[in-house]
């Protein structure tokens, strides 16, 4: 089976290892280069920080290396987005002083009332004369985790279309007295045909072809995972050892955060994740917050199903520990276990990567590991 083509996704840096400002780079010009998907727009600044040059250029490698080739090295900012992986790649190569911003990080940008292509490029290029750490800078995947990426977002596309397809199914016969009973997504187009009224066959039974042939695509997603997870990154295996954490978890694990050095400690992978709640302590009150929803939503969403599989399944600390959660009832209280139990996966989960440990099901909650 092919892959689908890359879709290539940024890992935001932490604190520990975001990168600096390096000594010989204050000395340089700075660029900011906002990239549109055909052209793209940019400003440079001289060592005073008094705009030298401004333009526009073709988004493309030919046109990128005309204009920058032959420049000395310059300090370029560019906002991350579809063409930011392989434009920073191509100034690297070019031995350029590369910032891959966070847009949404950078009021300056987002909330600016004079909103042009040329006054992003001059403010970011401002911004990271400045201070680079003012840009909420990212890096880019490699370009192996990058393919293993795409992989697993193209099988959770064709997931999402299949469940749009089989929900729109059930609502129109619904809509017309009738109601499907609950049935496996991978049985559905199956099981479902004889279930529809004869009225709606005409305009429903292509619906259901399409979702025959959705699960057929997600099955034969699932067996490049597996190969993933068996022949590419082995190492899924000590993750997969708890229960509920599947291949596909498991990998999309390893390829999110791609280095299990990453953090100092493993209680911090909650955070990174963006299961962590948020803080907004005001005088003598601090408020119970939601999570904060940083990180990548996908494996954010895996972790919360793996969570929901733990406290349906055999007894282990962490469906103890979201149990005792639940007990303490509450509005929204079920919802939150999981959440906590989410969390403490995602830590557990970079504990066992790092150390290689056998996974023990009933250990002291007391463990570092286990912390969240």
């Amino acid at each position: 089976m092919r892959r689908p083509a890359v879709t290539q996704s940024p890992k935001v840096l932490q604190k520990g290892d975001r990168p600096a400002m390096k000594n010989d780079t204050t000395e340089l010009r700075t660029m900011g280069l906002d990239l549109g998907d055909k052209e793209s727009t940019y400003v440079v600044l001289d060592r005073d920080g008094v705009v030298e040059a401004e333009g526009k250029v073709a988004t493309t490698a030919p046109a990128l290396r005309k204009l920058l080739g032959k420049r000395e090295r310059t300090v370029v900012a560019l906002e991350v987005g579809t063409h930011s992986p392989w434009v920073s790649v191509l100034l690297k190569e070019m031995k350029h002083h590369v910032i891959v911003a966070n847009p949404r990080q950078i009021p300056l940008i987002t909330r600016s009332q004079r909103k042009t292509d040329r006054t992003d490029a001059e403010t970011l290029a401002r911004l990271a004369r400045v201070d680079a750490a003012l840009l909420a800078p990212i890096t880019h995947r490699g370009q192996r985790a990058q393919e293993g990426r795409a992989l697993i977002l193209a099988r959770a596309h064709v997931v999402a279309a299949r469940t749009a397809l089989v929900n729109h199914i059930r609502g129109t016969v619904k809509a017309h007295g009738g109601r499907l009973p609950q049935c496996d997504a991978d049985a559905f187009a199956m099981r479902m045909w004889e279930r529809i009224p004869e009225r709606l066959q005409a305009s429903l039974g292509p619906l259901l072809e399409l979702v025959r042939q959705h699960t057929l695509l997600i099955k034969a997603y699932d067996g490049e995972v597996n190969r993933l997870a068996e022949k590419e990154y082995p190492e899924s295996g000590v993750l997969r050892q708890v229960h509920g954490v599947g291949a596909l978890t498991a990998v999309t694990y390893i390829l999110t955060l791609e280095e299990k050095g990453r953090f100092k400690k493993s209680r911090q992978a909650g955070a990174y994740l963006g299961l962590a709640p948020r803080q907004q302590a005001s005088g003598e009150q601090t408020p119970q917050l939601g999570i904060t929803h940083a990180g990548d939503r996908y494996l954010r969403t895996l972790l919360v199903e793996c969570a929901h599989r733990v406290m349906r399944g055999t007894d282990c600390d962490l469906r103890r520990f979201g149990e005792r959660l639940t007990a303490r009832g509450g509005k929204n209280q079920k919802k939150r276990a999981i959440i906590a139990v989410a969390r403490k996966l995602a830590v557990l989960l970079h504990h066992l990567w790092v150390s290689g440990e056998v996974y023990e099901p009933l250990r002291s909650e007391s463990s570092a590991p286990m912390a969240a």
